[in-house]
């Protein structure tokens, strides 16, 4: 909840400063304190606790670094990542917003809502900071909570090896030659272990041997070895075929800027759906293995796995896109209603 301290108008908010950096690290937990323009970011051995001019939030500690994680991994991904109902950013591709209530129809009321824009490369470099520092040895905000350590607790160590996994770009299809590797040197996830790990027999004509490649999907996403967090496996012109695996909770509300469609491929996915502006609800999606749903470009999303489930998210990476979507030239949703 904000605690309402006092308000600005819209121009004091244009005043405040853009740049970041560190500041002090707490001689109780041994976590250093970040800013960046008029947020504030502190952490204690349970929390996260963010600040700006207008106000104060708080989040579990866990929950906020898992959602940062994947705010940072995917770049900031298309359109809005909702750490909860209160912060997150927005990409406008260049530059990111972060903002504070600026998508909760409560805080807008209340007139604690804050946004703040800055270059791309800045707000990574921060978010980065904060994850090296807040991330204790043996927490991987990446993987499921089963898989991986606490969260809490006063400073100890990092997990340096976590946070900066690389991601790989593919090109056209993983095991082309050139191309982004398939995960043979990565195990099985334990509730994989059913799924086959033979590859696809080719058989091309002389002279084609290059030409043609296939590989097992569900082998390669046996070997994932984080959750909520997709992986191109498939690129076409603009036509990008990214399926990831999921368990437990998707750490974030994803705000689209384009539709998205989502193709179950094992077990199931709950998703929570609302208005991308307001937070309200708008509909309880279940999707069992060989479901296809259409995620509109004006909803928030958020998925439940209660066992690790595959799914194939498709995106439209045509540039123009979000702005085509916002002006109202393209409806919300993919087909006519």
């Amino acid at each position: 909840m904000a605690m309402i301290e006092r308000q600005f108008s819209g121009s004091e908010h244009s005043r405040a400063r853009s740049d970041t950096g560190e500041r002090e690290v707490s001689t109780d937990t041994g976590y250093r304190a970040f800013y960046a323009g008029g947020f504030e970011f502190r952490r204690d051995e349970y929390f996260a606790r963010i600040s700006w001019p207008d106000g104060s939030h708080m989040m579990p500690i866990d929950a906020f670094l898992r959602a940062l994680m994947r705010d940072v991994a995917w770049g900031f991904f298309y359109g809005w990542v909702n750490f909860d109902e209160v912060i997150g950013t927005r990409n406008h591709y260049g530059r990111v917003d972060m903002y504070a209530g600026s998508y909760n129809a409560s805080f807008k009321e209340a007139g604690v809502d804050y946004t703040q824009q800055f270059e791309t490369p800045l707000i990574m470099a921060t978010f980065k900071a904060i994850l090296k520092d807040w991330v204790n040895e043996g927490f991987d905000p990446f993987a499921a909570p089963e898989e991986t350590g606490s969260a809490f607790g006063i400073k100890h160590g990092d997990n340096i090896g976590a946070i900066e996994r690389t991601r790989i770009a593919t090109k056209r299809m993983p095991g082309i030659e050139g191309d982004s590797p398939l995960r043979d040197d990565l195990p099985v996830n334990r509730q994989f272990a059913d799924v086959a790990q033979d590859e696809p027999q080719i058989h091309a004509e002389p002279g084609f041997e290059h030409e043609l490649h296939a590989f097992s999907l569900f082998k390669y996403l046996s070997r994932s070895d984080v959750t909520w967090n997709p992986s191109v496996t498939s690129v076409c012109k603009q036509s990008l075929f990214c399926p990831t695996t999921e368990e437990f909770v998707l750490p974030v509300f994803h705000g689209n800027d384009r539709v998205e469609w989502f193709l179950q491929l094992s077990d199931q996915i709950i998703w929570d759906v609302g208005d991308k502006d307001t937070g309200e609800p708008r509909a309880r999606i279940t999707m069992n293995a060989g479901d296809i749903a259409a995620m509109p470009a004006d909803i928030r999303h958020k998925g439940y796995s209660q066992k690790r489930s595959m799914l194939l998210v498709w995106e439209n990476a045509t540039p123009d896109l979000p702005k085509r979507y916002e002006s109202g030239e393209l409806p919300p949703y993919p087909v006519p209603l």
